[in-house]
């Protein structure tokens, strides 16, 4: 059954001019392992970041890194969820989560479904 969904659509310029204007804020946003992705990457890992939230709204005590945007083995995006986030998830029912992110066009979009039972 699907529990939520969330989509976000990302400006690639304007994103990475802000992670360049903005001291720290790739450190606020996107875990270590994030961060050793490019811009074009990073701006589909916020718009990823969104789509969790719009999907499930805005836990109480959020952290950015509790949503971690990894690839399987076959270079599928995933959502790794922890923290405040992964607990509303929990209390949502949520037992499995669908991730998809595209770049074109100088714009970067995600989509997300969260499932459970």
């Amino acid at each position: 059954m699907i529990v939520g969904v969330g989509v976000d659509l990302v400006d690639l310029t304007r994103f990475e001019r802000k992670l360049t204007e903005t001291a720290g804020l790739s450190e606020k946003i996107f875990t270590a392992t994030e961060r050793e992705a490019n811009a074009q990457s990073l701006a589909g890992f916020w718009a990823a970041k969104e789509s969790v939230i719009k999907a499930i709204g805005n836990p109480q005590g959020l952290a950015w890194h509790d949503i971690e945007i990894t690839k399987d083995e076959l270079g599928k995006p995933k959502l790794n969820i922890t923290g405040a986030t992964k607990n509303r998830a929990d209390e949502m029912g949520i037992t499995s989560w669908h991730l998809s992110i595209s770049h074109d066009g100088g714009m970067a979009t995600a989509f997300v479904i969260a499932e459970g039972n």
